[in-house]
């Protein structure tokens, strides 16, 4: 039983990491960005990485998804 829930609660916290690190991702890109080159790319996969963990520590005080 613990197992199920702790399964389910990997997968779903997964699933809210990486979307928060894509959408810190196209948020610092932005619209007006002319060349991909020009991108601060260092920066961008900083801050994301930083999003992403700050997401997986929030997903620790519970999940809706998987609360039941």
């Amino acid at each position: 039983m613990m197992n199920d829930y702790i399964s389910k609660w990997g997968r779903a916290a997964a699933v809210r990491c990486l979307k928060t690190a894509a959408q810190t991702a196209v948020a610092l890109i932005g619209a007006n960005t002319v060349s991909v080159t020009a991108l601060d790319w260092p920066a961008i996969v900083g801050v994301s990485i930083t999003a992403a963990i700050v997401s997986l520590l929030t997903s620790v005080a519970g999940l809706p998804e998987v609360e039941g």
